[in-house]
């Protein structure tokens, strides 16, 4: 089943035309990677499908339902959930209490009350405990004094908390050291074996590699490519994206 479908989707900033009648569509439970050099459209693509930016050329589809009018809110409620390419962290909130604001909507819709709370409390406590003492112990500290990685963590922690039937994670290891970016593939791979739906940008080869199930690449609003990892780290027109046609070895990891 189609968990997520862009049809034909464009979108204009004035002059330039930043995503180009762009198709994709992720498989329930199917993990789809975004690339492309700096400028390619990518995170333009991420807010067509999200609703930030309002689809006026072609269609979002979701889960079957043509969400192409309905604003974020709305596609967040259906299940489309979705992270920023620069964390986006409420910084005098504690952890918890931003975990808790991504339960929010599910609150509204039923969950409310004192017992509310605290499976929601529970709830977030269990999101943590994937990332060990790097969140765990510090629940109760302000977003603000957690490194950028953790920031990092907390947002997409909180994304999780809406219970997404689709997420779409825009750099999720951005500002992460090697030794972070791996325990983040290690998640996403805990998540993969979940059955979550996944739509990543990311720039990192080894999290392509081991997470994405399938590769689209951008170029200047357009789809350059598509296809499984290992044939898109040797594809000639990717490489020539990314590096220029002088260079001879894979995707940039």
């Amino acid at each position: 089943m189609i968990a997520l479908e862009g049809i034909q989707l464009s979108h204009r900033f004035g002059g330039v035309l930043a995503v180009q009648a762009l198709d994709l569509q992720v498989e329930e439970g199917r993990t789809l990677a975004v690339i492309g050099p700096n400028g390619a459209g990518k995170t333009t693509l991420f807010n067509l499908l999200a609703g930030t930016l309002r689809t006026r050329e072609g269609r979002v589809v979701l889960h079957g339902r043509d969400i192409s009018r309905s604003g974020p809110e709305r596609r967040a409620g259906l299940g489309l959930i979705r992270s920023f390419q620069h964390g986006r962290t409420f910084a005098n909130l504690s952890a918890e209490d931003n975990l808790l604001l991504g339960a929010h909507g599910r609150r509204l819709a039923g969950r409310t009350g004192f017992a509310g709370v605290i499976q929601a409390r529970a709830e977030a406590a269990a999101l943590v405990a994937p990332f060990g003492e790097r969140l765990a112990p510090r629940l109760d500290h302000p977003a603000y004094s957690f490194s950028y990685a953790n920031r990092r963590r907390i947002e997409i922690a909180r994304a999780l908390a809406a219970h997404p039937r689709v997420l779409l994670l825009d750099e999720p290891t951005a500002g992460m050291n090697p030794a972070e970016t791996l325990e983040m593939i290690e998640f996403l791979q805990g998540l993969k074996r979940a059955g979550m739906t996944m739509v990543i940008i990311e720039h990192k080869l080894p999290l392509i590699m081991q997470v994405a199930d399938s590769v689209l690449v951008m170029d200047e609003g357009r789809k350059l490519a598509e296809d499984v990892p290992a044939r898109i780290a040797q594809n000639p027109e990717v490489i020539e994206a990314y590096l220029g046609p002088n260079h001879h070895s894979g995707v940039h990891p």
